[in-house]
């Protein structure tokens, strides 16, 4: 696999050189498991105080206030943006070499590559890479998947038919458990977690039962995940798979010809003038089902690319179409009413219809919140990442819009 060096281009801190430094030794002597970039510089976020953005600002500082407390589990980052505005900021330290130093030596559920980018209690890889502000995106990898995917449809560059059945792109004589179900599983039942397959992700990801953890200890994810037998006809439940990622990262490369995150870096990344890392499975495809790094800060600019139609700096991006047809309610989760689009979930919020957010969500505490009626982004990171008796609180959504003035006018 090619190295290529982590930049830091913006990065003026000590703890941002230091970063660059430790790269630069570590990189040359290992197989890299992913690949880290810094394109083109962009600008940070303006400032704004709360009250300005049509935010009560007590109601905020006490949201902040719980989460430092630990209510809301270990979180490490809360970041609210409207009209392009960052109006609240905050971040909490956590020393994780410390609460899962322990586990980290040992080999597990979610530890089987103790000194690699698999071992999930290992610091040098979680939550952060490698010291940098670089933080796991975890499933908001899958969403990020989705938009790369729109990138190459918009650009013509990925001109296939989401109705297009997934065995095209594999030998069908090395498929296990072929029969006519699976031959009718498309790519838009990867994308609406409707496959059909046989998978057990609703379990603890610290059990040895769950079909992702089996997945990435296995060689060959894409196999591992094409093999499964059917459970249901396809395109008919929802049933939550990270493997179907994986596939559809294997057909990317043959329909494009480039790996996802290749793409995304030209065409997504270096546009938004986004760094970021991306681990890489053992056969060298991207691990879209978990594996993106970014930081909370570059992760918001997605959430306002959506919010304005797929347009940066004047520049269109995505085409309108594809997120609107991938943030529409294709499918019921099952889950407190929300519906599912293309890797993005679809909670409700309010009494009216149209009181939807477009969400993100990821493994240990990675929320994306993208509120088109508010003009708002929201973007939670962190690494809770074990089952406790504690009960946590969850209501995100509510805590962030409770704060805030629906009917705020943003000008242009």
């Amino acid at each position: 696999m090619k190295k290529r060096a982590l930049h830091f281009l913006n990065g003026n801190t000590a703890r941002k050189m230091a970063a660059v430094a430790l790269a630069a030794l570590l990189l040359p002597l290992a197989p890299a498991p992913g690949i880290a970039q810094q394109p083109a510089a962009g600008k940070d976020w303006p400032k704004g105080a709360p009250g300005d953005f049509g935010f009560r600002a007590e109601k905020l500082a006490a949201f902040d206030a719980d989460i430092a407390a630990g209510k809301y589990g270990l979180v490490d980052s809360m970041l609210v943006l409207r009209c392009g505005t960052s109006v609240y900021d905050k971040t909490y330290q956590h020393d994780y070499g410390q609460i899962y130093g322990e586990r980290a030596t040992k080999e597990g559920p979610l530890n089987h590559d103790l000194h690699g980018p698999y071992n999930y209690f290992s610091p040098e890889y979680h939550p952060f890479y490698k010291g940098s502000d670089l933080h796991t995106m975890q499933s908001i990898s899958k969403t990020v998947t989705s938009i790369t995917i729109g990138i190459a449809k918009t650009r013509n560059d990925f001109s296939v038919s989401l109705d297009t059945p997934v065995v095209k792109y594999f030998d069908a004589h090395k498929i296990a458990n072929l029969d006519e179900r699976k031959k009718r599983m498309t790519l838009r039942d990867l994308l609406t977690m409707t496959a059909g397959l046989e998978w057990h992700e609703d379990v603890a990801y610290d059990d040895p039962k769950n079909s992702a953890d089996i997945m990435e200890a296995s060689h060959d994810w894409v196999q591992y995940v094409i093999d499964q037998p059917m459970a249901t006809d396809p395109g008919k439940t929802f049933v939550y798979n990270s493997g179907a990622t994986e596939l559809l990262a294997h057909i990317f490369k043959k329909v494009t010809g480039k790996n996802v995150d290749d793409y995304a870096a030209e065409y997504l990344f270096k546009p938004l003038g986004m760094k970021y890392f991306w681990k890489h499975t053992p056969t060298g495809l991207p691990d879209t089902e978990g594996g993106l790094y970014l930081s909370a800060h570059d992760l918001a600019k997605l959430g306002q690319l959506f919010l304005k139609s797929g347009m940066w700096e004047g520049k269109a991006i995505l085409s309108s179409s594809w997120i609107k047809d991938s943030v529409s309610a294709h499918v019921a989760t099952g889950k407190n009413g929300t519906q599912y689009g293309y890797f993005w979930w679809l909670p409700s919020f309010g009494s009216e219809p149209g009181d939807v957010a477009w969400a993100g969500r990821g493994f240990g505490g990675q929320i994306l919140f993208v509120v088109p009626e508010y003009d708002l982004v929201a973007v939670f990171t962190g690494w809770d990442i074990l089952p406790s008796k504690e009960e946590k609180q969850h209501d995100w959504l509510d805590r962030t819009l409770g704060t805030a003035n629906r009917f705020f006018g943003c000008s242009e």
